[in-house]
């Protein structure tokens, strides 16, 4: 018997703060027209300094497991992708785990930055498909706004706080994850990092970024890997229902889902409203698009993201 695993639940949660493109003149010299005309953002949540990554992370799996009509005890693994954890250790994912109720089963983080969610839905897809779990919660969460340089006016208007999770369950049939591809290359290093880390110097860092890099990048990149998770399961782009790529910038998900040749009426955008919140970036995207009623039953999806690292990578999956 040959086992998919399918989203059985999706949840979303965002800070209750928004700050918007015109509450930067309070600190940084910018203005809305230029962040706007730049990067497609309006405004982004912002969590409270006691707000925590788990905190957002946790109300987001009440909403999954609420969708997906589970409890906790139906739970066999927790992923979480972050890029800020509550701590250096333990992980985020076992705090997530203890609050939601759940016992002596697999919990751990990855951390892969803004492709964090996609190496995250791999790695349970595996898991599934050789049984050594059922259900398992994906969740990406972010408080970006505890690293970002806020006097830095290139990398300060682009980053927000929220988390998504899925809860991921076997299937028989020819639905759910498709196809996953991964990559990365770390000789980028330089154009994505946080100045900061335990071993370096002791510190959290800040966000440091060569954008023009990254956009270069993140194009090629982005739509090679759809079109070769698209080739595994012998499926081409005109088949795509939705094209989730990243939240990054307007720019990117524009420019991408063009080489992709893939309209912008198929392509969703939350970035106006969440900014980027790299590993919550796309399940923020797919569950809030969900509620809304744009993603239907039997969709076929195509998922793309590329962060710090570089890493980057692609998901098919139909819903």
């Amino acid at each position: 018997m040959f086992l998919n695993s399918k989203i059985l639940g999706h949840g979303y949660f965002l800070p209750e703060k928004i700050l918007k493109n015109n509450d930067f003149l309070k600190f940084v010299e910018t203005s809305d027209e230029w962040i706007f005309s730049r990067t497609g953002i309006k405004q982004r949540h912002i969590a409270k300094k006691n707000e925590l990554t788990s905190d957002l992370a946790i109300k987001a799996s009440v909403n999954a497991l609420k969708s997906a009509n589970l409890n906790s005890k139906d739970i066999d693994c927790v992923i979480l992708a972050t890029t800020t954890p509550d701590n250096t250790f333990p992980s985020t994912a076992t705090k997530v785990q203890t609050k939601l109720g759940m016992r002596n089963i697999s919990a751990f983080d990855i951390q892969a930055v803004c492709s964090g969610f996609i190496y995250s839905i791999q790695i349970a897809d595996s898991l599934i498909k050789c049984k050594k779990a059922e259900n398992v919660l994906v969740i990406g969460a972010e408080t970006l706004s505890k690293i970002v340089d806020w006097e830095d006016r290139r990398t300060c208007v682009l980053f927000g706080d929220g988390a998504g999770a899925v809860i991921l369950g076997p299937t028989e049939k020819n639905e759910g994850i498709l196809s996953t591809k991964l990559y990365s290359d770390g000789a980028w290093h330089e154009s994505l990092y946080s100045d900061g880390g335990p071993s370096k110097n002791q510190m959290v860092g800040k966000i440091r970024m060569n954008g023009q890099d990254i956009f270069k990048q993140a194009v090629n990149k982005l739509s090679e890997a759809t079109f070769e998770a698209l080739d595994d399961c012998k499926l081409n782009i005109k088949d795509v229902s939705w094209f989730i790529p990243h939240q990054a910038n307007q720019r990117i998900i524009t420019s991408t889902a063009k080489k992709i040749g893939i309209s912008e009426e198929k392509t969703i955008s939350t970035v106006k409203f969440h900014a980027n919140t790299s590993a919550a970036s796309i399940p923020l995207a797919l569950s809030s698009s969900i509620d809304d009623g744009k993603i239907k039953k039997d969709n076929i999806l195509a998922l793309c993201a590329i962060g710090g690292g570089l890493t980057w990578g692609s998901c098919i999956l139909r819903i």
